[in-house]
């Protein structure tokens, strides 16, 4: 692995801007969004339990910089050049940001009920999966998937969701008083909601350019909006009372983001957008009152986070709204931006390339040739091609992390910080402080007792 030139090209027309420099500035800005969102966002918005704060944050920031590097490997095995070696640039360390965000959206699927080398094993398994799945779908399928709905939010979704299912088949989900959130907690979680719901466009729109790029941050910005404002509204009436539920608050808030990833970059009219975020609001609330209460009593299937209902129905929704919008793209309405935004509908050589080429006057490689409709059925097949490799791929990593080399929790210590740090907080492991201070004497006298021998 080198650290090689950019990608970017550089802009003749101009000799005294640097647009190589320029676009390394944007890709660093777009890069260092993404990297705020990891660590910060996920690592913050998992800190809703009361008694597993230190370990949302902890290992957020332990196992992130674990999987990034394992990230960078990945990448690196899968577009090794003729050489036997891999560049290392700025946007693949921003391809690797981007991945990571996978073993941590399945990590909310099993967070509090595994051990830390467990969640370590899994994430490294689960990157060589995903990164295999994402060149299916990019190279073989050529499926476009700008915001990676599909290939990071459903891919980890369901593969964190299949690890669960497999832990809870040896011991049933059961109630857990430290499975609770406190007034203290639920604010730093929402610490965690602002970040990611702040920087949702770049994460949509990191690897974009030109107009491109302006569509996917203006279209992210609209969905995540009204997925905003849907799930307040939605939230006040499934609720007690029309108040206001803070799981549907810190996590349905988000899902507009999600649910616009496929499509970020099409063109997508601004009350599509809108649309495409009220729909995902509304269903990630219904599916946190309803569904996931649901899946638990019939299926047996504990999701700590609810990241069936964030990132998995959400990610399903972005791949048929990716199908249904790659379906009616035509020249008349796309123009020139058809070719880069679907470059597999490019036509094979012969006189319409010449053509395509003579009236935007440009240089096109040859394509697939493919129409519409054969770009959404491809937009489908990867969406159920990711689905099915994510909850096979779960469910084989769940049984390997079952064995005893990974440790494990005991019910005991589940949710609870305590199995993972050393804490010295009376209050934490619920001692009132005249009792700490009774230990504290009686300490101090046995010690006064030793120096007198």
């Amino acid at each position: 692995m080198y650290i090689g030139p950019s990608a970017l090209p550089n802009n003749d027309s101009d000799p005294g801007k640097d647009v190589k420099t320029d676009g390394w500035s944007s890709i660093y800005s777009m890069y260092q969004d993404v990297h705020v969102m990891i660590w910060i966002g996920f690592g913050f918005l998992m800190t809703f339990l009361k008694k597993y704060s230190q370990s949302a944050v902890g290992l957020t920031f332990l196992v992130g910089a674990i999987f990034v590097q394992v990230a960078i490997l990945c990448d690196g095995i899968y577009n090794m050049g003729n050489n036997h070696k891999a560049m290392l640039s700025l946007e693949s360390l921003l391809s690797a940001d981007v991945a990571v965000a996978a073993p941590l959206i399945s990590m909310g699927a099993v967070l509090g009920k595994i051990s830390y080398m467990q969640l370590i094993s899994m994430g490294i398994i689960e990157l060589f999966v995903y990164t295999a799945n994402k060149r299916i779908g990019e190279s073989y399928f050529a499926a476009v998937d700008d915001g990676g709905s599909v290939n990071v939010h459903a891919f980890g979704a369901y593969f964190g969701l299949a690890v669960s299912f497999i832990l809870g088949m040896k011991e049933k989900p059961k109630d857990n008083s430290l499975e609770r959130s406190s007034y203290q907690s639920d604010i730093f979680a929402m610490i965690g909601t602002l970040f990611l719901w702040l920087f949702w466009p770049s994460f949509n729109s990191a690897t974009l350019t030109g107009d491109e790029q302006q569509r996917a941050i203006a279209n992210t910005l609209l969905s995540i909006a009204a997925s905003c404002v849907m799930s307040f509204a939605v939230s006040a009436i499934v609720t007690n009372e029309y108040k206001f539920n803070m799981v549907h608050v810190q996590n349905s808030t988000l899902a507009g983001g999600v649910a616009i990833g496929t499509v970020a970059g099409m063109m997508c009219e601004p009350v599509e957008a809108l649309i495409v975020g009220s729909i995902s609001g509304v269903i990630s609330v219904l599916g946190y009152r309803f569904l996931t209460p649901l899946i638990q009593k019939r299926l047996k299937l504990h999701d700590t986070c609810g990241v069936h209902n964030l990132h998995g129905m959400p990610a399903v929704f972005a791949g048929l709204a990716g199908a249904f919008f790659a379906g009616i793209a035509t020249e008349a309405n796309y123009d020139y931006s058809l070719y880069k935004v679907f470059p597999a509908r490019i036509p094979c050589v012969g006189p319409d390339l010449n053509t395509i080429n003579e009236n935007y006057r440009v240089k096109l490689n040859p394509g697939l040739n493919r129409s519409a409709r054969e770009q959404a059925a491809y937009q489908l097949l990867a969406l159920a091609v990711t689905l099915t490799i994510a909850i096979g791929s779960g469910l084989v990593t769940g049984l390997l992390i079952s064995i005893p080399y990974c440790g494990s929790i005991a019910e005991s210590q589940k949710f609870n910080d305590a199995a993972n740090w050393d804490i010295e907080d009376a209050d934490f492991h619920g001692i009132s402080p005249a009792k700490k201070d009774e230990e504290n004497r009686t300490v101090e006298v046995a010690m006064n007792r030793f120096q007198a021998r």
